[in-house]
């Protein structure tokens, strides 16, 4: 408030003292109120030819440099919001077939072990039967071998025997009696050999 009083102040002692405004007093001559209406239309005209040349030359070009860049700047957020979009689309695509894909490789996998096990359960299976089968074989061979062994080793015992006896008396002996001595031995002591 006190500077606004003090320029109001100083401005009237220049407006209304003559002395301070006079070019013989050695004052400024713009400031001689005689020289204000020469000013005042030099200073409208400068100044309104300023404002058309602005107004009507430069300013448009500013303003449609500026409305141009700044279409340009709405069309490049428009583009890059359409490519932000764009790559969020596929990333979701790309996030849907790599879990697709995980998901597949996992039934192929699950597919490919439960075809192993089945392959190898039914081979196991088959190698069983076939073992079964030769064990079962081997079993009747061996259970014929024994039935048919005493009868053999009899048979051997009694040939045996008989040779002995003809190389150690030099006479043939009969069969017969040989046999009968080898069967009444072989009861005695089958049981603990043949288990009958």
């Amino acid at each position: 408030m006190i500077k606004k009083i003090f320029f109001q102040f100083i401005f009237f002692n220049f407006f209304f003292l003559k002395e301070v405004f006079g070019a013989e007093s050695g004052g400024m001559p713009q400031l001689n109120p005689e020289f204000w209406i020469s000013q005042i239309f030099w200073l409208t005209l400068t100044f309104g030819t300023l404002y058309i040349i602005l107004s009507k030359l430069i300013l448009p070009k500013i303003s449609a440099n500026l409305e141009l860049r700044k279409s340009q700047i709405q069309e490049n957020i428009e583009a890059a919001e359409k490519q932000r979009e764009s790559s969020e689309s596929k990333l979701k695509e790309y996030d849907q077939i790599i879990l697709k894909t995980k998901l597949k490789a996992k039934n192929i996998f699950k597919d490919a072990r439960d075809k192993a096990l089945k392959d190898i359960n039914s081979k196991k299976e088959v190698l069983d039967n076939q073992i079964d089968d030769e064990i079962k074989k081997a079993e009747k061979e061996i259970e014929l071998l024994r039935k048919g062994a005493p009868e053999k080793i009899n048979k051997i015992a009694i040939e045996t025997s008989s040779e002995i006896v003809k190389k150690l008396i030099g006479a043939d002996i009969n069969n017969s009696s040989l046999s009968a001595i080898v069967e009444d031995l072989t009861k005695k002591s089958g049981d603990k050999y043949y288990g009958s």
